[in-house]
């Protein structure tokens, strides 16, 4: 009994402590000094959550509490944030209501806790839930205040800082949804640093042993660049003091997800990435107008020390990026022979780049300022929302164009400025501007030059947009959109075309049903749509409705083979023996690791075809209709689409496969010469002992590639074959692909 109450001391005081450290951080910053309303959130709270705890043992509060520090310290948002956080589970968890939050706290507290729980999937509860119209309802509190969104990223990233206490397919599922929603939206919102920690986060949990590795390779190669980052900062520096510029200057890290992400986009090992670190230099200046001067000052210093890249400055200074992001960047080479980044900011421009629009706030005069910053990015938002996907999976990668920020800017002939994604067309321009000149574009002028819908605009373009009233929306449209906007605009007006077609097809299907006896289960409509080569419904029902196919006596032989026979053929048939009947499909437990198994009866799985996996992958498992598990490999883009659509069919996976072979393919090249096809093949099939399937090998001038696809075993065969081809003389790179 003793024991227990100083255990419960210990925590007593590691909670009151907790929290002193968020007032302490609050107290530090600018904002009007709330404490009272603070302490009284912090003392409702921690009644409400008393006796509950986390997965990982310790008290709740403790996580309200921590995600209210990453509110007011990493976010730099004010009382009525760090309130709301303190509060944002009380709703969820406890007898509490919106209503009790409105009576001890006001309204504005209780709207963003009401937001926060209506966008609330019980992430760490029975009811995580990551269906698309959880992302839907996140995306929509945004309209009513900012906050609600802010407040969640914090309440993820502190989830993904203690994910370990969870099942390893919750934390795929997590990891996933945070990789492919949270993480670009942080990216958006301009929370770069909380952005690259999702990433990173998720990596860890994702691929443990690339991230270790990566991580070993950049301390191991520290001592190295730190020197380097000497000698090239040294003369910098002395020429910044000339100036008599107060300034910090810093060697910024690339993150291990970056560099990993790099790595398998170029194929290339650790030891080829030249850009793993650049210099960041943040000066201070209190007159903001003259921030622009004194950073092309800066420039003009380092381009007389050091030869400059040509192609890769970036002036984010005169236009800022859709998040707020403002910064001079240029590359120059370093005394290595290899080019650096620097990254030119003033003080203002690098609290906005960090903590993005909140710091805006920070900077604005009068109320109501800090919502102005997201507007025209919301009302995009509201346009796809209002016209969302049927599917979810389509609903999200819809969604997603518009997170990334990859982007360009045109102007409209009146000199409107247009902030559009990469790969942008005329087409987007036109419904950009609006629903109608999109659905009646014809062509377009850029730069007073003709050219048809799908140009892809560069930035600095002007774009004038032509119309006709008697053109129409056409299906093919949408394989150059790049906007969300235009998808879900011209997806609905092709609905709407179509719909007497889906009513016709949807009778047709009907009648096809009814006339021989058929169960329209979704096995059913499943083994149709795979028999057919379409991808739902409705596009079967509009390919009905349109005459463009038919179901006839075909298509039910073909459906009724595999068990949907008459009663009289089921009665009639021989009894098959003990070695031929199936293994009944058993319920699948998510929450123990699946062990993929092959033997001489088979697979009890099935892999993926959008990205190959073989064993020794980093895989996750996925449930289908049919209770199959597909394997992906986890960095797989269709994996991420699934781990955020339909987290609960999610499975930890783990390879006990020794019998069976998978089909990989290997990238080689090099520089050609006579024999050197011969050699290759030689050493895998002879020295290896290696299965070729499939070879294709292309030579232009001196420099030749090939392809190849073997059958291994699993992907340290894949590992050890690439490095002794690249022992042949000639062969610059060989690597395993998906």
């Amino acid at each position: 009994m003793e024991q227990l109450k100083i255990n419960n001391n210990a925590e007593d005081e590691l909670i009151e402590a907790a929290f002193q450290d968020v007032l302490n951080g609050y107290l530090a910053s600018n904002h009007r000094k709330k404490v009272e309303i603070i302490t009284r959130a912090y003392t409702f709270a921690k009644k409400a959550h008393k006796g509950i705890r986390r997965r990982s043992g310790e008290p709740y509060i403790l996580h309200p509490i921590a995600v209210a520090k990453i509110v007011s310290k990493e976010i730099g948002l004010g009382s009525t944030s760090i309130c709301a956080a303190l509060l944002h589970d009380v709703v969820e968890d406890t007898d509490y209501t919106v209503e009790d939050i409105e009576q001890h706290f006001g309204k504005k507290i209780a709207q963003i806790v009401a937001g926060l729980t209506k966008i609330s999937g019980g992430i760490f509860g029975d009811k995580a839930s990551a269906q698309a119209e959880n992302f839907r309802k996140l995306l929509l509190t945004m309209s009513e205040d900012i906050r609600v969104v802010l407040i969640k990223m914090a309440d993820r990233l502190h989830n993904m800082r203690t994910l370990g206490s969870l099942a390893p397919n919750k934390q795929y599922k997590i990891a996933g949804e945070t990789l492919y929603i949270y993480a670009p939206l942080a990216h958006r919102l301009g929370l770069f640093a909380i952005k690259t920690e999702l990433e990173d986060l998720s990596f860890k949990y994702e691929h443990p042993e690339a991230y270790q590795q990566i991580s070993d390779k950049i301390k191991e190669s520290e001592l190295h660049r730190t020197e380097i980052y000497k000698t090239f900062s040294s003369p910098i520096k002395a020429k910044l003091k000339e100036m008599g510029l107060k300034y910090e200057a810093k060697a910024r890290m690339k993150s291990v997800y970056s560099i990993w992400n790099k790595m398998e986009k170029k194929h290339v090992p650790f030891e080829e990435i030249y850009d793993i670190y650049a210099m960041r230099i943040i000066f201070e200046c209190e007159d903001p107008t003259l921030e622009k001067v004194t950073c092309w000052n800066i420039y003009s210093i380092i381009t007389d020390l050091y030869k400059l890249h040509p192609d890769r400055t970036r002036d984010w200074i005169s236009v800022p990026k859709a998040n707020g992001y403002q910064a001079l960047h240029l590359t120059v080479m370093g005394p290595d022979g290899n080019w650096i980044e620097v990254q030119i900011r003033s003080r203002r421009m690098d609290e906005i780049a960090e903590k993005g629009f909140a710091a805006h706030w920070k900077y604005k005069i009068g109320e109501g300022d800090e919502e102005s910053e997201l507007n025209v990015w919301l009302r995009t938002i509201k346009d796809i929302l209002d016209n969302p996907e049927p599917s979810a999976i389509d609903f999200l990668d819809t969604l997603k164009l518009n997170l990334f920020s990859s982007e360009i800017i045109v102007f409209t002939p009146k000199g409107e400025l247009l902030t559009l994604p990469n790969n942008s067309t005329v087409l987007d321009v036109a419904f950009e501007l609006h629903s109608q000149l999109g659905l009646h574009c014809i062509a377009g002028k850029v730069n007073h030059k003709l050219v048809p819908l799908s140009h892809k605009l560069k930035s600095g373009d002007q774009v004038e947009v032509l119309t006709s009233q008697t053109q129409t929306p056409h299906r093919e449209w949408i394989n150059f959109l790049a906007t969300a906007k235009a998808k879900s605009r011209l997806r609905a007006a092709l609905r709407k075309e179509q719909q007497p077609f889906i009513e016709q097809g949807k009778e047709k299907f009907r009648a096809f049903i009814a006339k021989h006896k058929l169960n329209a289960s979704n096995e059913l409509v499943t083994k149709i749509l795979g028999m057919l080569h379409l991808p739902n419904r409705e596009e079967l029902y509009l390919a009905l409705g349109r005459n463009e196919i038919s179901l006839d006596d075909n298509v039910v032989k073909s459906i009724t083979r595999n068990g949907s026979q008459s009663i009289l053929s089921k009665l009639f048939r021989r009894k098959p023996t003990e070695k031929e009947i199936p293994d009944k499909k058993e319920e699948i437990d998510t929450k123990k690791t699946y062990i993929l198994k092959h033997n001489e009866n088979g697979s009890n799985f099935k892999i993926a075809d959008c990205c190959c996996p073989i064993p020794g992958d980093d895989v996750m498992g996925f449930i289908d209709d049919d209770n199959t598990v597909v394997v992906h490999a986890l960095n797989c883009p269709r994996a991420l689409a699934l781990k955020a659509s339909y987290g609960p069919r999610i499975l930890s996976t783990e390879w006990d496969v020794e019998t069976r072979k998978f089909l990989a393919t290997i990238h080689i090249e090099g520089l050609d010469r006579f024999g050197i096809l011969q050699e290759l093949i030689q050493m895998i099939s002879s020295h290896l002992s290696i299965d070729i399937r499939r070879l294709n090998i292309e030579a232009q001038n001196e420099v030749f590639s090939c392809e190849l696809s073997v059958l291994i075993e699993d992907s340290q065969v894949a590992t050890d074959l690439c490095n002794k081809v690249k022992q042949i003389n000639g062969v610059k790179q060989s690597i395993r692909i998906h």
